[in-house]
């Protein structure tokens, strides 16, 4: 029969499984077949949304400008592969998984690694948001019935991410590679059928959309010049959200396999290289076949319903033309999709909480961010990733045309720093090589200055294009949590420069007075007293406070009839408090003798269920939560276990304490 400590732990034991030892960390290293679908799962599904942005923006002014779309896409592509043969060169320089914050703050400093480690928390918690929404448009797609839902839908995906996380790497990279290499195949086999059917073959290849006629927005009816030039730049920014989450891999790379720089350098040209064939093969096809997408569906001319009738996503009318809209593969290509951009969140359900374990371990985040959970994840990062993107969807009504606008600000502000301190890397790397070894680096820092070039200038046509629409949120949120960083690091720094050993640490103090805490003469007091009697002090008080004349001469009766060898102190509360005249005591002990050591000793009985916490007043708690503010003074407990909660500890299994894994400690044998 399952024990009260069993049946407590049965929910958590449901969604996490078993604990893990500590000494099992290595083998929760991935292969990079797992590798893949965990960090690479972002980038890969952005093809899903990433022409369509471009498509909204381009159809503002009209079909006229579909033209351009081919170019931007071109463009979009030689940007992936510069940044992913950038990323390479970190993998090789820095395989610590600090990714570009670490880059950033052995080449540039503490501020610039602080901007960049809050530029990624920011684009950590909106690649969730956008995955999650974007794949939930994709259900609504293929169900339309569940548009009102939307929000609900949304949530519970990222409680089912999340939950799927704690259960550990290895366990949540087996759940999702599958999903993953069946989008990449579907897709791959979509643009070859796509691209066969129209150019080899008498059959259409006909959007749904493709009929409409689109109003232009009156603001660009007639653009030209600057205006036309602003414009492009915007298309191109919301295209360049195919970008997202290439730097994972960089800051996952000690959770690869040995050689982990060699197997994450090849995870990462994989994912370029199966990244860049699929967006271009959407677009494509998208062109070819006449697909219309608008910002707001009522400016579709020909789109029936446009009030209440969702639209199709750019990737459900592609998959429509090439397989039909009632075709077995149309609903392969919607599955595929709604899936792999739920499940592309899991590239930042991985960086986000290995990033905030350095910084934790680098005293900017909260320690506990540096804790592993039962299954050797960072479980508190998970819970904290998951909690910012529940705000961001609820604030946002899981919309990811609106949520799309704050992305790509904090991916290519890390972008361009880490490159640029790559430069810098490579510049003092090469003052201690010559020969070979010396013309290699000069390759990297040439890659590396060439990518970050790029990424200045589209980070600059980012912020220009989306900072109105949007991405000013991002940019007000990073400096936000650059000063919070540095507020955490400021109270750890002043903690350790208060707890260094000083001279007079080691001076005892003059005497020792005990105070034992006096309610009731029964079992917990007379405990407290014993214990009290065999430390030996210098002096002893038992002592109580009189809030009821008559409980209080009860207490004097008993105190003699069991003829306890302390004399009882007796302190009057005309206002029926007993902090205060505690409080008061101690301190008139520590002002007539500040080199006085003042122990208080707090009687406690200790019930088996919270529930009957709310029976008790609590008073010791609240004692204790003053007292420990007093120099000087030290607050020994001393618990009376009630029956409950004897047969609580009982129940408990022997060996190993809660949170000793975590925590590293371990009793069984090996």
């Amino acid at each position: 029969m399952p024990s009260l400590s069993d049946l407590g732990q049965l929910p958590k034991r449901l969604v996490l499984g078993r604990p893990v030892r500590s000494d099992k960390a290595g083998e929760s290293l991935l292969p990079k077949r797992l590798a893949l679908p965990i960090f690479a799962s972002d980038p890969l599904s952005s093809v899903a949304y990433a022409t369509q942005e471009i498509l909204i923006v381009l159809t503002l002014a009209g079909s006229a400008f579909l033209f351009l779309a081919p170019w931007l896409a071109v463009a979009v592509v030689l940007l992936l592969v510069v940044v992913v043969l950038s990323y390479r060169q970190v993998v090789h320089a820095y395989p610590s998984g600090g990714g570009d914050y670490e880059v950033a703050a052995k080449n540039h400093g503490r501020f610039a690694s602080l901007v960049v480690a809050s530029a990624l928390l920011t684009d950590y918690v909106m690649t969730v948001a956008v995955s999650v929404a974007s794949g939930t448009d994709n259900i609504i797609s293929a169900f339309p019935g569940l548009a009102q839902h939307r929000v609900v839908i949304a949530v519970g995906l990222v409680a089912f991410l999340a939950a799927a996380n704690l259960r550990g790497v290895r366990e949540s990279g087996k759940s999702f590679a599958v999903p993953t290499y069946l989008f990449v195949a579907g897709i791959l086999v979509m643009v070859v059928t796509g691209l066969i059917k129209y150019f080899f073959t008498d059959a259409s290849l006909v959007a749904e959309s493709a009929s409409y006629t689109i109003t232009p927005e009156p603001e660009y009816s007639n653009l030209a010049g600057l205006a036309l030039i602003f414009f492009v730049l915007r298309a191109f920014a919301s295209g360049c959200t195919a970008l997202t989450g290439v730097e994972a891999i960089a800051n996952g790379v000690p959770a690869f396999r040995p050689p982990k720089s060699k197997n994450a350098a090849t995870t990462l040209a994989l994912m370029g290289g199966i990244a860049a064939a699929m967006f271009a093969g959407v677009t494509a096809l998208a062109l070819f076949s006449g697909v219309k997408y608008a910002e707001f569906p009522c400016d579709l001319e020909g789109f029936a319903n446009c009030e209440t009738q969702p639209q199709l996503t750019v990737i459900a009318q592609v998959s429509g033309a090439v397989f039909g809209s009632d075709g077995i593969g149309f609903y392969y290509i919607q599955a595929a999709t709604a899936l792999v951009l739920i499940l592309a969140a899991n590239t930042a359900f991985n960086g986000f909480p290995l990033l905030g374990s350095v910084l934790a371990q680098d005293r900017f985040m909260p320690k506990q961010l540096h804790t592993r959970g039962d299954k050797l994840v960072y479980s508190n990062g998970i819970l904290l990733l998951s909690g910012f993107a529940v705000v961001m969807l609820v604030a946002f009504q899981a919309d990811s045309t609106r949520l799309i606008q704050l992305y790509i600000v904090g991916v290519f502000t890390s972008f361009t720093i880490g490159q640029w301190g790559m430069v810098r890397h490579w510049k003092r790397e090469m003052k201690l090589v010559e020969g070979v070894e010396r013309a290699r680096m000069r390759r990297s820092q040439v890659i590396n200055a060439l990518g970050g070039s790029i990424t200045t200038i589209v980070l600059i046509i980012i912020v220009l294009t989306k900072f109105t629409r949007g991405a000013w949120i991002v940019i007000v949120a990073m400096p936000f949590i650059y000063l919070l960083m540095r507020q955490i690091n400021r109270h750890y720094t002043q903690v350790a420069e208060q707890l260094v050993p000083s001279g007079d640490s080691r001076t005892l103090p003059s005497k020792v007075h005990a105070v034992v805490l006096v309610s009731k003469v029964h079992k917990p007091t007379l405990r407290a007293l014993a214990f009290a009697r065999a430390t030996r002090p210098d002096q002893l008080t038992a002592l109580t406070v009189n809030v009821d004349d008559a409980d209080t001469r009860a207490l004097q009766a008993d105190w003699d009839r069991y003829d306890i060898p302390v004399p009882l102190t007796v302190l009057e509360s005309p206002y029926r408090e007993i902090t205060r005249p505690v409080l008061d005591f101690v301190k008139d002990i520590r002002r007539d003798s500040p080199r006085e050591l003042v122990v208080v000793f707090v009687p406690q009985y200790v019930v088996g269920h919270w529930f009957e916490n709310v029976l008790h007043n609590q008073s010791a708690l609240r004692l204790r939560a003053r007292l420990q503010f007093q120099p000087g003074v030290m607050i020994t407990t001393v618990p009376w276990q009630l029956e409950g909660s004897r047969d609580r500890e009982d129940a408990m299994r022997p060996g190993v304490a809660p949170g000793d894994l975590r925590r590293g400690i371990t009793t069984d044998p090996p």
